[in-house]
């Protein structure tokens, strides 16, 4: 049988509520993607610390570990299309108010730290109800559809930061959040657009909402697949995910500016895309475990790679490989934990899937700015690089069942663990 190379895109044509969701995911992420670039230059640019730029990771990684684990169980009780207008009007409404505070002037930092944290919160509630969703939508057709739908995450993702860098260079920061206010008021009509989204019918009463967080993390805890993708992409995102430091290295070592920020950013995005739309072989894959923990190590190297690079260019090549290797990685890993998941634990799956992928570069964000206040910014990148690389190797030594996971064998027992 002959391979397919690109996704299949009759996914699209065909449900009309996944081409309405397609086209959110596009929108939101070009102003997500801007503000994931502003946000750290503004407050390098206001402190001149690597460390303060370092500990906006932390700022937002406490949202989003209550809110995924909150919304996670809302979302397998409450009908899904009004939580993600909640989360999305959270979001609207942070973007506008730190556009305001930049055209007032010099804003705090605390300030742009509070709005940073709502941020990360209202995306957090939108994230995991989107891909709650997602399988609903999509049908018998998941792993193109999560591959489309990641293919142009990432694509918006390119675009961003890019658009987000000559912003900034141009007319300032200000306009960056004024974006993503306004991509998030025309992702909110989208929303509505959809069809009433509720969760799986359940004869049983709803536990409360501790015991049902407790209930989706044992099902987790209990797969040791599911553990093992959740382990390998924390250890990535944590040791190799250096974006915290992109505004510094442009700034200090390519002598670059916004608009070289904006370029590696979006260099890892560009990488990513192009291996997210090329995935139409991973229909057929069978060992997608193997795969995710090959992924992994070439994204470690990479990122390695890039920072011992002199240069702008060539980090940003590095950095587009490495995005691709991630890109791959993160398709299997949802294809896997779809798959797995009964669909009414979905919502809980994955809230503890988006905290994985959300907390993972946040926590990065921290070790990076430690490290390079310690040493330096491209000490920093190139040891994250090779710690990421020994740490998916135990991971799989660890978790064996990840290696081992047979996608024919959970096709053929309808996905069931």
């Amino acid at each position: 049988m002959k391979r397919r190379v690109a996704v299949d895109l009759s996914v699209l044509r065909d449900s009309r509520n996944l081409r309405l969701l397609a086209i959110g995911e596009v929108l939101s992420g070009f102003g997500s993607q801007a503000v994931l670039v502003a946000i750290p230059f503004q407050v390098y640019v206001l402190t001149r610390s690597a460390a303060l730029v370092g500990l906006l990771g932390l700022v937002e990684l406490v949202p989003i570990i209550v809110f995924s684990l909150l919304s996670g169980a809302i979302a397998d009780r409450m009908e899904r299309r009004r939580l993600m207008l909640i989360g999305q009007t959270a979001i609207a409404a942070a973007a506008a108010s730190l556009a305001a505070i930049s055209i007032a002037g010099d804003p705090p930092v605390v300030l742009i730290f509070v709005f940073a944290a709502l941020l990360a919160a209202g995306a957090t509630v939108d994230n995991v109800t989107r891909s709650a969703i997602v399988p609903a939508l999509a049908g018998d057709r998941l792993r193109a559809a999560l591959s489309i739908t990641y293919g142009l995450h990432t694509m918006a993702a390119v675009i961003g930061p890019a658009i987000g860098g000559l912003m900034i260079a141009a007319f300032g920061v200000e306009v960056a959040y004024a974006g993503q206010t306004v991509a998030f008021v025309a992702m909110m009509g989208i929303t509505l657009a959809l069809p009433r989204l509720q969760p799986a019918p359940t004869d049983a009463e709803h536990a409360p909402i501790l015991r049902s967080i407790a209930e989706g993390l044992r099902f987790v805890r209990g797969n040791s697949a599911l553990m093992g993708s959740f382990a390998a992409d924390l250890v990535a995102m944590t040791f190799g995910m250096p974006r915290a430091l992109f505004a510094i290295l442009a700034l200090t070592v390519f002598d670059a500016g916004a608009s070289g920020t904006g370029l590696l950013y979006a260099s890892v995005s560009a990488g990513a895309t192009i291996a997210a739309l090329t995935t139409g072989w991973v229909e057929h894959a069978r060992w997608l475990g193997r795969i995710v923990i090959g992924a992994v190590v070439v994204w470690g190297l990479a990122i390695a790679g890039a920072g011992f690079m002199p240069s702008l260019w060539p980090a940003a090549a590095l950095l587009a490989i490495a995005g691709a290797a991630d890109s791959i990685s993160a398709v299997c890993r949802s294809i896997i934990n779809q798959t797995v998941t009964p669909e009414h634990l979905r919502g809980r799956m994955s809230a503890i899937f988006m905290l994985v992928v959300t907390s993972g570069p946040r926590l990065g964000d921290v070790e990076s700015g430690i490290a390079a206040s310690l040493t330096t910014a491209s000490v920093a990148v190139v040891s994250g690089g090779f710690a990421c690389v020994v740490g998916v190797v135990v991971i799989a030594v660890l978790f064996p069942a990840l290696a081992r996971y047979d996608g024919r064998q959970v096709a053929v027992s309808g996905g069931v663990p």
